[in-house]
């Protein structure tokens, strides 16, 4: 199966997409990009992309650029402790680190890239979007902070979301990480991710190994709480979807990073009125660099959801 490979991680001027360094929560200077629609083609909603963990939305950019031809715009940031957030000496804030964060603060960043968007893009829907760590966080959002989410957001969509993962870690590892984690937060520890699992394409994983913002390592605290979330959804945290707020899941079935059968289960367990799960047959875990027909119906599913949830809800 052939793919796009996604862009060199180099920073550097792009037509197709404004970056800066706002300060957000915490005094902390955060990396964006804003991919915006021709000036021919009005922006009907936005999304607010949140992605995985050890990477950065440049891997992205490849697929970002595709919505706005479609009136979607892209608030998008590497969240704090990751990719140039975290990592870029010249323009990250002196407090930040690779792998300084935690739930608390990731949550704090997405209501702050929610606000930013709609001062960016006024009066259209916004959307909030995540992929597998990012995925996590997001539906995380929509059950922990539930009156933000359903009072902000016209949906959530997420991409292979970390509920579960496929290989679980051993339970009793994961107990004393999170002891360790109380002690030494932002200790980090490796968090070997196989590249061979992201994508059929096997040029993906190498161009993966070889970027200079994607660490093999996460800190005790991050990944006690993404791993933790993840545990909540599934257990307690789903009774807490407020029932207006839409939502869409799509996951492969061959995904050996996060689990298939994880996001199934908690899509039929919450009282959403309006959700969705589509399964991607043989999908990876990184749909937006599987084959440009996997890109292509995936680019599909979020535009029609985008669009069908963009209408005043007197309508649906």
């Amino acid at each position: 199966m052939a793919s796009t490979t996604p862009e060199a991680s180099q920073p550097e001027a792009h037509s197709l997409f404004k970056e800066s360094w706002p300060v957000g929560p915490s005094n902390t200077k955060l990396y964006t990009r804003v991919y915006t629609p021709p000036s021919s083609t009005p922006t009907r909603a936005v999304i607010v992309f949140i992605h995985g963990f050890a990477e950065h939305v440049a891997r992205y950019t490849h697929f970002h650029a595709r919505l706005p031809e479609h009136g979607i715009a892209v608030f998008t940031f590497d969240q704090r402790g990751f990719g140039r957030s975290g990592l870029d000496t010249e323009n990250r804030s002196p407090g930040s680190a690779y792998g300084k964060s935690s739930w608390k603060d990731q949550a704090g960043d997405i209501q702050w890239a929610i606000d930013e968007a709609k001062k960016e893009f006024p009066d259209v829907p916004i959307f909030l979007m995540g992929h597998s760590m990012g995925g996590g966080e997001v539906l995380g959002f929509a059950t922990q902070h539930a009156e933000a989410a359903s009072t902000n957001l016209a949906g959530i969509i997420a991409t292979s979301p970390l509920i579960h993962q496929t290989k679980p870690a051993p339970k009793l590892l994961r107990w004393v990480g999170g002891k360790a984690s109380i002690l030494a937060p932002y200790t980090l520890v490796p968090a070997t991710v196989v590249p061979s699992e992201l994508a059929h394409d096997p040029a993906v994983g190498e161009a993966y190994l070889k970027d200079p913002l994607v660490k093999q390592s996460g800190s005790l605290r991050g990944i006690a709480d993404m791993l933790n979330l993840g545990e909540a959804l599934y257990t307690t945290s789903y009774k807490q979807w407020p029932e207006s707020l839409p939502v869409l899941i799509i996951h492969g079935t061959a995904d050996q990073v996060t689990s298939c059968e994880a996001s199934k289960a908690f899509h039929d367990k919450i009282p959403a009125k309006h959700k969705s799960h589509k399964e991607y047959a043989d999908g990876y875990h990184e749909l937006q660099n599987e084959s440009q027909e996997v890109q292509n119906q995936l680019k599909a599913d979020i535009v029609e959801f985008v669009n069908t949830y963009s209408q005043p809800k007197s309508k649906l």
